[in-house]
């Protein structure tokens, strides 16, 4: 049952399905259900790291629009006054 829910997970990508599940990990698997679980906690790895990556670049880019606009932005304290 709870590697059936690791695929599942596993699967869709579901980081957050995969961290509940190894805090419920079964105190007792088969070899094979040992071999299946880490080879899926392997891919859940690299799912998160791939994540990770992409989110660190959605900063990255939202970071430079906003340094974009805030140098597009006209300086508020400067003024055209003619005193003469």
């Amino acid at each position: 049952m709870w590697l059936n829910r690791l695929k599942s997970a596993v699967v869709l990508e579901d980081v957050h399905q995969v961290s509940k599940l190894l805090e419920e990990l079964p105190e007792t698997f088969t070899v094979q259900e040992a071999k299946e679980a880490s080879f899926l906690l392997n891919q859940a790895s690299q799912i998160a790291q791939k994540l990770k990556d992409k989110t660190s670049k959605s900063m990255v880019q939202i970071k430079k629009n906003i340094n974009f606009l805030d140098s597009a932005r006209a300086d508020r304290k400067a003024r055209f006054d003619i005193t003469s």
